[in-house]
């Protein structure tokens, strides 16, 4: 199902609120790597003196580390802040990767005078750039990964060529003979003016590849986040949906219907097992409601079904549909019990408890027998249903209830199911409507402790 707009919407918002958290949350742990390290380094630098005799600490060099540490610090305490500003991710790691490039520049390889600095190129190398490209995939951010290898390529570039012409004189590959022997690698290869021009392009050309690999890494995890975000935003859509049918249609319906109706919505197939039905009226209803306004009435029913409801659902039964000032209710049909006559006993019990607190009187019948359900009508319109001689029974015992002043009949399959769980006494038999001969009718006393 497509979202609509106000859906759309909710979706592009919270992404964008959860792209955020995971930006933030991610850049916090790069630029506290990264503080971290740059902290060790001052350390390292300024105790230096303290393992190696006759080391001398640059000042240059330890006021560069304490700034880079301060730098750091600062950016975690602003990240996410109102202060925070899109471009200072950017600043830092173009700051971390130019001063990485600097460094093979501008910090002397030698204390020596006649050792050039492009040894360090050649002794060290690029791959000290990697971290600070890997560390920015943490950012979530495929423009700030882009960002920091372009910047990385330019500064190492940069850096070299600041070192390759300060030099009187260089060599490269493209000094080596076309039939060079070993002498002449040699004198080529392992001359100090060897600045290997080659192997920088190789470099440069490998770190920015590694970032465009990563950048693209980077923006397939954000859709696969995006899609998850999605994920998100339709399961809470849909169980929203489900409550709300669930709540509007269980208040038409069976909840316990409502809910396996809402789970699969083809039809619930037709069922036939043996049940208890109950037949539940409120005694004297005509003439109290044609004493009372009809918002009054509905107000008192609306309570005193709530509670009544709430007394058959604890027993497991199943109100199946409400009769005018009564309800219909049937146990193991189409929900499964063990002792669906006890049930629907223990139901009477607690139903004639709720009228009296209702200041309501109320008879009900009880029958056990055959019960059908399933839901029956048109493609378009379907309702839930239970049939079965039980039922009609059931109805009867309620209406002859009236005649005979009981509160409470069962008729002789109940209290043959109830075994000896109960008291019963025989009130007679009966002729009931549509039963071609008279039945015999018992009314409960008390259960058998």
């Amino acid at each position: 199902m497509p979202m609509n707009d106000a859906e759309t919407r909710e979706f592009a918002a919270e992404s964008a609120a959860r792209l955020k958290r995971a930006e933030e949350q991610g850049l916090r742990l790069a630029i506290a790597c990264r503080t971290v390290v740059t902290g060790a380094a001052f350390a390292w630098y300024v105790g230096a003196p303290l393992i190696f005799s006759g080391f001398e600490p640059r000042v240059a060099a330890v006021v560069v580390l304490l700034i880079f540490t301060a730098i750091g610090i600062a950016h975690l305490a602003l990240i996410g802040t109102r202060y925070d500003r899109w471009w200072m991710k950017y600043a830092v790691y173009a700051m971390d990767s130019a001063a990485i490039c600097a460094t093979f520049a501008l910090v002397p390889i030698s204390r020596a005078d006649d050792v050039p600095q492009i040894i360090a190129f050649r002794a060290y190398g690029i791959y000290y750039l990697f971290p600070i490209i890997a560390i920015s995939c943490l950012s979530l951010s495929w423009r700030l990964v882009i960002w920091t290898g372009a910047v990385c390529v330019i500064a190492w570039w940069a850096a070299f060529l600041w070192v390759a012409l300060g030099m009187d004189s260089v060599l490269s590959w493209g000094d080596i003979p076309v039939n060079a022997t070993r002498a002449d690698y040699d004198e080529v290869f392992l001359s100090m003016d060897f600045i290997g021009r080659g192997n920088r392009i190789e470099e440069t050309a490998m770190i920015f590849f590694a970032a465009l690999s990563l950048a693209v890494a980077v923006y397939r995890a954000r859709a696969v986040f995006f899609a998850q975000v999605a994920s998100d935003v339709q399961w809470r859509r849909e169980r929203s949906i489900r409550r709300r049918i669930s709540r509007l249609f269980g208040t038409y319906v069976p909840a316990e219907i409502a809910r396996r109706l809402i789970a699969d919505d083809s039809p619930m197939e037709p069922q036939q097992t043996v049940g208890t039905a109950l037949v539940m009226d409120i005694a004297g209803f005509t003439p109290f409601s044609a004493q009372h306004a009809p918002k009054t009435v509905i107000a008192l029913l609306d309570r005193f079904f709530a509670d009544a409801t709430r007394a058959v659902s604890e027993e497991r039964g199943v109100v199946i549909t409400y009769l005018g000032d009564g309800f219909l209710v049937t146990f193991n049909a189409p929900l499964t019990i063990p002792d669906p006559a006890d049930a629907a006993l223990r139901t009477a019990s607690r139903l004639l408890e709720v009228a009296r607190a209702h200041d309501f009187s109320i008879r009900i019948g009880i029958a056990t027998g055959d019960l059908a359900s399933g839901t029956v009508g048109s493609d378009d319109r379907q309702t839930f249903t239970v049939y079965g001689s039980s039922v009609n029974l059931a109805a009867r015992l309620e209406a002859l209830s009236k005649r005979l002043g009981e509160p409470v009949l069962l008729d002789e399959a109940t209290r043959a199911a109830l075994g000896n769980t109960w008291a019963t006494s025989h009130v007679g038999d009966h002729p009931l409507s549509g039963f071609a001969e008279a039945l015999p009718v018992f009314k409960p006393d008390a259960p058998v402790a």
